[in-house]
């Protein structure tokens, strides 16, 4: 079982960016052209390693190695993002890595890339790109390719040696245990599951009980073994259950106009441990939006719109306003899911601004746009 911290630390700490290996500040598949530039690396090390994984790290310097760390990033749908746009796509994961010394949000990405042993070229033209392009690496860069394509295996032994020396082992799995619970988490209600005796779930958050259900909020779930952060979320709320051999989340998203605010399902997410050393994750997207009154939402649409352009001018907001800004991310959220497309270049515009006047509600935001994510790509 392979601890993916050490496998970040083996690969920053041995290799430069190669073949099989790229690191990056920060991807934004938000955006068309952080989207398709995504989709090139993934495209590249796909076809430059195909018998062996490639990697993508982010949150970490490119001059210097350093370690920065980016935001949690719900990988559920990112496999369903590479099969619209790649033909004979690769199999694809992100996970979330914890570090010692970054923040409680913060995480380092790690993608791993397996080739399906075939060409893997654009589907479909998107940013400056072709349909029917081919890129491979070369040293540090991915670039196209049209002729003398084929693939060639040259990377297996670099790839087996890096990952052999990220085996787990027992100490690494306690430490990782005690360190949740002891210490980044004493603030919270913590506790862990052994599954198939050899995999380690730990998880902490707020417990509350809601029409005799219970939620979890400020929820934190890792799977010790690998060092893989299996959920983080100051905001939703979650339930949770598990026996003998699977581990289930069930995600919620509290929204509503005004005061009548309701619990809406969002996504299930099952993780099943065999017998056999592996594991499995099905996420299901359950989520069906709270449908409301058109005049209604314009009315709130348009109060959104007002609030924008009066922090983009700094003009002071009045207490009333102040209040409207506190809603403003699920609003739009609200608007988006009720058929207002331009609401989601309305949220993202709001990020800078809302992260220079309001933490907090910037940090709403983000959980928003998040499930937008889930919901574009399901």
């Amino acid at each position: 079982m392979i601890n993916k911290r050490l496998l970040v630390k083996n690969l920053l700490a041995h290799n430069d960016e190669n073949s099989f290996y790229d690191k990056k500040r920060v991807i934004d598949i938000g955006q068309r052209e952080g989207k398709a530039k995504f989709l090139k690396h993934v495209c590249a090390l796909a076809n430059s390693n195909p018998k062996n994984n490639s990697f993508i790290v982010i949150g970490v310097e490119d001059e210097d190695n350093k370690i920065v760390g980016v935001d949690f990033f719900d990988d559920s749908k990112i496999q369903n993002l590479v099969n619209a746009y790649l033909d004979n796509p690769p199999l694809i994961s992100y996970e979330n890595i914890p570090f010692p010394h970054l923040p409680e949000d913060k995480v380092v990405g790690l993608v791993t890339i397996k080739s399906n042993g075939k060409v893997c070229a654009l589907r479909r033209n998107i940013w400056k790109y072709y349909g029917g392009a081919v890129f491979f690496r070369e040293g540090s860069i991915s670039l196209p390719k049209a002729f003398d394509i084929e693939l060639k295996n040259i990377n297996s032994q670099a790839v087996a040696t890096i990952e052999q020396h990220a085996r787990n082992n027992i100490e690494l799995t306690l430490d990782g245990v005690i360190d949740f619970i002891n210490y980044r988490h004493k603030d919270l209600e913590s506790d862990y599951k052994v599954f198939k005796e050899q995999f380690v779930v730990c998880w902490a958050g707020n417990k509350k009980k809601v029409n005799s259900k219970t939620y979890y909020s400020r929820v934190d779930i890792e799977l010790i073994n690998e060092q893989v952060k299996l959920f983080y979320s100051i905001f939703d709320e979650v339930t949770l259950a598990y026996d003998e051999s699977s581990f289930t989340t069930m995600e919620y998203v509290h929204l509503g106009l005004g005061k009548k605010q309701t619990y809406y399902p969002l996504e299930k997410v099952v993780i099943t441990f065999e017998d056999n050393g592996t594991y499995q994750i099905q996420s299901d997207l359950i989520f069906e939006p709270p449908r409301y009154d058109k005049k209604t939402l314009f009315h709130i649409y348009n109060t959104n719109n007002v609030l924008l352009q009066k922090m983009e001018r700094n003009s002071v907001l009045k207490p009333s306003e102040e209040m409207d800004l506190k809603h403003l991310p699920d609003t739009y959220l609200i608007c988006y899911l009720n058929g207002f497309e331009e609401a989601k270049e309305k949220m993202e515009a709001a990020r800078p601004l809302l992260k220079k006047k309001n933490e907090k509600i910037y940090r709403s935001l983000k959980e928003s746009l998040r499930i937008l994510r889930k919901v574009k790509y399901s």
